[in-house]
């Protein structure tokens, strides 16, 4: 045990066996079970540094975490110390500038009303309970991406604690190579204790969601896939085939049934937005809710569950979607696809390393496992969603990927290169842990 050389932490250390264990590393995942060597849940950035500074001491390497959303690409962890940042809080807008600076704990719900409250909006995506940092090192895509792109290129500035316990701020001026390789590149190369991004007037959009019975879900997914060539990139629409638990986190007319739904926010007038919709209003809606909103209704316009549950998941980028086989999976509490392209394909000179995202469509598949067998069930449904979708494959959103992975996958091979050159050059000895691995280079 190493308590008698800890460094002097505003918050210390936590080991196996000690008060607090057990709610100290538990994840949003209720699946995964994580042992680590140690967590430390540091309230200033000298205390990061000081964390990093002990786990190279102690011979650990470091995985940054705030949410746990994601947790299980980090894999094994028993020679790491987890590093939980949600005690760095901070939260600063400056609506004129367009700018605001977080703290690498700092969860959406905390920013969306700031903003929402100055006719801003950020570009972030389906959950208010994700954390800023995690989201968009990783890239970040939500209801105004078709529009303005990934999260991960609207940042302008990251503070960050590297592999020899030095602060670092870096920008387009400032270690640009490592600003470069940290939007997209998740937290592979120190740990991050702020950073700041830009964010984009609007006052009102016309969002909402239209829920269809699950038994229309061939039509809706027909009608809407029809549609996505035509529609402007001012307009985000995903499709949701759900089956909603009765449970009282779900709204009381969606509890206990079964939906296909059209989610969508679109940056432009009510008409406009009526009739790009109208292809899906013929079929006949049960249920519409599109109306002039402000943009802070777009933080849980998807429903996503905000605490934690025990689930597989899975997700393609693809090209077009195989209707019939995945109607197979009704068994999924889950399927959803949601429009890219637009801004998505468009690289601009200043980007980071994730500077697009290929395909069409996102498709996305999650089963709640309740016990050994309905984990088994969901197991075999998810391996038969992967399969119908392999020929249309364009690729992974490193995001929703919830296991280890060769990182190579992921980018460009004159990217990968350069990221472990980078790599190399802040963290030769690969001290961090992102959740996709990139090692140095020789």
């Amino acid at each position: 045990m190493l308590s008698a050389t800890l460094p002097s932490l505003s918050a210390g250390f936590v080991y196996p066996g000690d008060p607090g264990w057990d709610e100290a590393r538990s994840a949003f995942n209720l699946t995964l079970d994580q042992h680590p060597a140690a967590i430390t849940l540091p309230v200033t950035a000298r205390d990061v540094a000081a964390a990093v500074r002990y786990a190279r001491a102690a011979g650990w390497r470091v995985a940054p975490q705030s949410t746990a959303h994601n947790q299980g690409a980090l894999g094994d962890l028993s020679d790491t110390l987890l590093l939980n940042v949600q005690g760095l809080q901070d939260v600063h807008v400056d609506p004129g500038a367009l700018r605001v600076r977080v703290g690498a704990g700092v969860r959406w719900e905390r920013v969306v009303g700031r903003l929402n409250a100055y006719g801003l909006a950020a570009l972030h995506g389906s959950s208010p309970d994700v954390g800023v940092t995690g989201y968009s090192l990783g890239g970040g895509i939500g209801w105004l991406s078709r529009r303005y792109g990934m999260q991960a290129n609207a940042v302008t500035a990251i503070e960050l604690v590297t592999a020899d316990g030095a602060l670092v701020r870096c920008d387009h001026a400032h270690h640009a190579d490592l600003f470069w390789a940290l939007r997209g590149g998740g937290g592979n190369f120190g740990v991050v204790t702020a950073l700041e991004f830009a964010v984009h007037p609007v006052d009102e959009l016309y969002a909402g969601a239209l829920f269809f019975p699950y038994e229309r879900a061939a039509d809706v997914l027909h009608a809407w896939t029809r549609m996505l060539p035509h529609l402007p990139d001012a307009l985000m629409t995903w499709v949701t085939l759900g089956h909603f638990p009765p449970i009282p986190d779900v709204p009381a007319f969606a509890r206990g049934r079964s939906f296909a739904i059209v989610q969508g926010a679109f940056l432009g007038a009510e008409g406009d937005g009526w009739e790009l919709l109208r292809p899906l209003r013929e079929l006949g809606p049960i249920r519409d809710t599109f109306a002039n909103v402000p943009p802070i209704v777009l933080a849980d316009l998807a429903m996503d569950p905000l605490d934690p549950l025990p689930f597989h998941l899975t997700h393609h980028l693809v090209d077009a979607l195989p209707i019939e086989a995945l109607l197979q999976r009704s068994d999924l509490s889950l399927m959803q696809f949601r429009h890219m392209g637009g801004a998505l394909h468009r690289a601009t000179a200043d980007a980071g390393v994730r500077a697009t995202l290929p395909g069409e469509i996102c498709a996305m598949a999650l089963g709640v496992v309740m016990d050994e067998d309905s984990g088994r069930a969901v197991r075999r449904s998810l391996d038969a969603f992967d399969a119908a979708l392999q020929p249309y494959r364009a690729g992974d959103y490193p995001n929703f990927v919830e296991e280890p992975s060769d990182g190579s996958r992921y980018f460009a091979p004159e990217d990968w290169q350069r990221l472990r050159a980078i790599k190399r050059d802040y963290d030769p000895t690969d001290v961090f842990a992102g959740n996709i691995r990139i090692a140095p280079a020789s």
